[in-house]
């Protein structure tokens, strides 16, 4: 059976929110069977599971890059705090109205920051929430960097600076929201999220 179902079928989320999400593609997305071995090494693990990767991999090359690129961006050991990342992601996502992207790193920045019910603020009020000095700063410039144009400046990282935020953080709350600026327009236009099945509608 095709993964691709029309959208007439799928149930969307009413809003954003820390559940899981299913993520349904518009364009079918190779079956792991049938991955060559350009591929194949790029969908091992849980990524070959979904349909996400497995749409991405139909350009192997693209996939190579954006896979060492997350890596580098979200995994380094150095600079900003694997929460901090996430939260950068998340603001991202939220500014985009990425449902899907939201859900996923919503829960990545509460698990690692254990600020659930802070998290939860984020996404059911906008970017325009108030949480406290540190997060307003970094919520303030990701959502101001992620605009289109960017309405980014140098009074947004002065504040973060004077906040006690590196030039090597900086640079990562920059690549951590340019990298998702990119991912949410991958998941915007290749399909939609849905309520798993089973599951009331969110």
């Amino acid at each position: 059976m095709s993964e691709v179902r029309s959208v007439e079928t799928g149930r969307r989320p009413r809003g954003f929110t820390q559940e899981q999400l299913d993520w349904v593609p518009w364009v079918e997305p190779i079956a792991l069977a049938d991955a060559d071995e350009t591929q194949r090494p790029l969908l091992e693990g849980d990524r070959g599971v979904g349909p996400y990767f497995r749409l991405l991999a139909r350009n192997a090359a693209v996939l190579a890059h954006r896979s060492a690129n997350d890596k580098e961006i979200f995994y380094g050991r150095e600079g900003l705090s694997r929460a901090e990342r996430e939260l950068a992601a998340t603001v991202t996502s939220r500014h985009n109205g990425c449902e899907y992207c939201a859900s996923v790193h919503s829960r990545f920045t509460s698990a690692l920051s254990k600020r659930t019910e802070d998290v939860q603020r984020l996404l059911d009020e906008g970017n325009g929430v108030r949480i406290d000095e540190k997060w307003d700063a970094v919520i303030d410039f990701v959502d101001a960097l992620a605009a289109n144009p960017p309405r980014a400046d140098a009074d947004h990282l002065k504040r973060l600076r004077e906040l006690g935020f590196s030039e090597v953080e900086l640079h990562d709350l920059v690549l951590s929201t340019a990298s998702f600026s990119w991912a949410n327009r991958l998941m915007l236009t290749l399909g939609e999220p849905e309520v798993p099945g089973g599951v009331s509608e969110i």
